[in-house]
């Protein structure tokens, strides 16, 4: 305890001088009418960070954007260099042409190694690819898929639908992002552990493994929000605030996922299929049986599915909200396609998944990723990356590209997507991964796009053949795109439904 406390107030007999120095530039520097940040010397463009820590994907965006080979490289302080890109070409290189020097790297993996463990999403190497070859097998199953559809029908028609109705004759106001985030999570853990939390239940309750699962992602976030990772490793070390709620909370989830798994493995016996199983049923029917690894690659499922596709949606009921045009053809889709939204009938829906994809261009799930040089490199486009340099491919940046979605990119045309074949019938026209890598590309590409259009096609035919969903919001008022693990919106998207005549008498 003693080594401890003086490695506490050396460190912070260091920082505190440092931290007045910093506050010293920091409040009597001027504003630049450059999009380029200015870098001080030992600290870097640190300030720049501290101002635009509210708008942090934004400013990034802005500063690719502004250089001609959509590359920047930011001076973070004390030495320390992270490469923003843009750039295609590069994003191909760092994630296919030379994958291999490109890792999740030290400073994510112990961002989040508490709540994933070596989960798929936070390993490299040898680890990652036996993950990466276990996971492929079990999702490449068509009585996975089955059971997918089945779960995300019935979490539509029997809890969502009446969810909505009641809002609509009860004229609410209801959080769209809430309730669109409760639907995911218990699809995702349905899925993933063939578990019901019922967080979409008519009363909205605060179920108790949600609950513990948000928190732990959102004291993990906080991590990534910290501009001085000493910051919260002294908070770890001395067991306080946000990390030791963060403790307590992944606790709650790891320990949770351990007595499903424990009663899994009974029930498994008494299968005599894998027809109609969840993930984790699979994974232990593999041959699987070691229960951390199990836990680690369950809950980085739960992560990766509870956020994004509620993320897409949102903002996409925003978009639509704002373009009659579109959710007029959309509904001219559903009702041509679509009687039911089951995988055989929304999987033909074209349009609607061009407007998905155009959605998630402007608003991207994820907004940036990052990985670690594992060694000295140089980009395509000419960037010196060195060694233990953290480098982000920007996917919010790369959808506003002039050059590549031309001068209309400011407008949302899900039309950019399609053509016309000679029947006269849409024809989807996919973009490379690599120049749209809003589900990652290369070797880790996401295993669960299909899986995320189709649940994301469902909820949308199920919703606007019954309903209208009408943001309330100050006239000309905008919401705000913010980065926590995956997008959000701030402050929720309150909404009110209001039901639709039949489509058609539309």
């Amino acid at each position: 305890m003693e080594s401890l406390n003086f490695s506490v107030s050396l460190a912070l007999s260091i920082l505190l001088p440092l931290l007045f120095l910093a506050f010293t530039i920091f409040k009597n520097s001027k504003p630049t009418s450059s999009k380029l940040p200015r870098s001080y010397p030992i600290f870097g463009s640190f300030f720049t960070f501290l101002k635009n820590k509210e708008r942090f994907v934004q400013w990034t965006s802005d500063l690719v954007l502004a250089t001609p080979n959509l590359t920047y490289t930011i001076q973070r302080g004390f030495g320390r260099k992270v490469v923003i890109t843009a750039n295609a070409a590069n994003v191909q290189h760092i994630l296919k042409s030379n994958f291999q020097n490109y890792n999740k790297g030290p400073f994510l993996r112990s961002t989040l190694r508490d709540l994933l463990g070596d989960g798929i999403f936070n390993a490299d190497g040898e680890s990652w690819k036996f993950q990466r070859q276990v996971s492929s097998h079990e999702f490449n199953t068509k009585s996975l898929r089955k059971f997918v559809e089945n779960v995300v029908d019935s979490e539509l028609s029997d809890r969502l639908i009446p969810i909505l109705k009641k809002a609509a004759s009860e004229r609410t106001v209801l959080d769209f992002q809430d309730i669109l985030q409760r639907f995911a999570f218990d699809n995702i853990c349905k899925i993933a552990f063939g578990y019901d939390p019922k967080y979409l239940l008519p009363s909205l309750p605060e179920a108790e493994f949600a609950v513990a699962f948000e928190n732990a992602v959102r004291h993990s976030r906080k991590r990534f929000n910290s501009f001085v990772p000493l910051q919260w490793k002294i908070k770890r070390a001395l067991n306080i605030g946000s990390e030791k709620q963060l403790k307590i909370a992944v606790k709650q989830v790891r320990d949770f996922a351990k007595e499903l798994i424990r009663g899994k493995k009974p029930e498994l016996q008494a299968e005599k299929s894998l027809e109609s199983v969840d993930l984790l049923s699979r994974f232990l029917s593999s041959g699987h049986s070691d229960e951390n690894f199990v836990v680690d690659i369950v809950i980085s499922f739960i992560l990766a599915g509870r956020d994004t596709t509620s993320a897409a949606l949102t903002w996409f009921f925003w978009l639509l909200s704002n373009h009659p045009e579109v959710e007029n053809q959309i509904l001219k889709e559903i009702e041509e396609k679509a009687e039911e939204p089951s995988y055989e009938e929304v999987k033909d829906m074209i349009y609607t998944h061009a407007a998905l994809c155009e959605s998630m261009r402007f608003y991207p799930p994820v907004p940036s990723d990052t990985k670690s040089a594992v060694s000295d490199d140089l980009l395509p486009d000419g960037t010196v990356v060195k060694k233990g340099m953290r480098v982000s491919y920007h996917p919010y940046a790369m959808g506003r590209v002039e050059k590549v979605w031309g001068v209309d990119w400011a407008e949302f045309r899900p039309v950019r997507w399609l053509e016309r074949k000679e029947d006269g019938e849409w024809s989807f026209v996919s973009r490379d991964s690599y120049t749209y890598p809003v589900f990652q590309a290369g070797p880790r590409i996401c295993l669960g796009k299909d899986m995320a259009f189709l649940q994301m096609k469902t909820v949308v035919a199920g919703v606007l053949r019954q309903f209208k969903v009408v943001p309330v919001v100050e006239e000309g008022a905008q919401p705000v795109y913010i980065s926590e693990l995956s997008a959000k919106m701030k402050g929720g998207f309150p909404v009110r439904i209001e039901e639709r005549a039949e489509l058609g008498s539309c």
